[in-house]
């Protein structure tokens, strides 16, 4: 009995294999076919398959057996390129402490606040309200920080 679900398992994989294959070939004849139907239909240049699209954006297809439309196309995505280049090269940045120094601030203007409330008079003692005046202005540096952030 064993023996005989063994064989019938190796069987039906088998035959599910051979059927994925049939399947996959079928459909790869169906739109190839489709495709040959759908463009002999439609002559004009608004219907362009996808992949001789992808080749010309990708810049793999003779120039020259271009239409108007995909040479059009091919020289915006230049001219596209070249601006975001251009205002890639021309962004400024912060340096690299910018950002851990503006939330450090903040962080410390927190911690003194709440050092004060729950002490009383730390950190800094007998000056009493004037450290929540401190913790303020420490977080107000740095969320002035934060707008000349880029």
């Amino acid at each position: 009995m064993l023996m005989a679900d063994e064989e019938l398992h190796e069987t039906t994989a088998d035959t599910q294999e051979d059927w994925q294959s049939e399947a996959a070939e079928s459909t790869e004849e169906t739109t190839d076919n489709d495709a040959v139907a759908e463009s002999a239909e439609d002559d004009d240049d608004l219907d362009i398959p996808m992949d001789r699209v992808e080749a010309v954006l990708n810049a793999t297809v003779d120039k020259d057996s271009l239409t108007p439309q995909m040479q059009r196309m091919m020289n915006r995505q230049a001219e596209n390129t070249r601006r975001v280049e251009e205002t890639i090269n021309g962004t400024k940045s912060n340096p690299r402490w910018f950002v851990p120094l503006f939330c450090a601030l903040m962080i410390i203007g927190l911690i003194w606040a709440v050092t004060y409330y729950l002490s009383g008079s730390y950190p800094i003692p007998n000056i009493g309200a004037w450290n929540l005046a401190i913790a303020v202005a420490i977080i107000m540096v740095g969320f002035l920080m934060t707008m000349w952030w880029r």
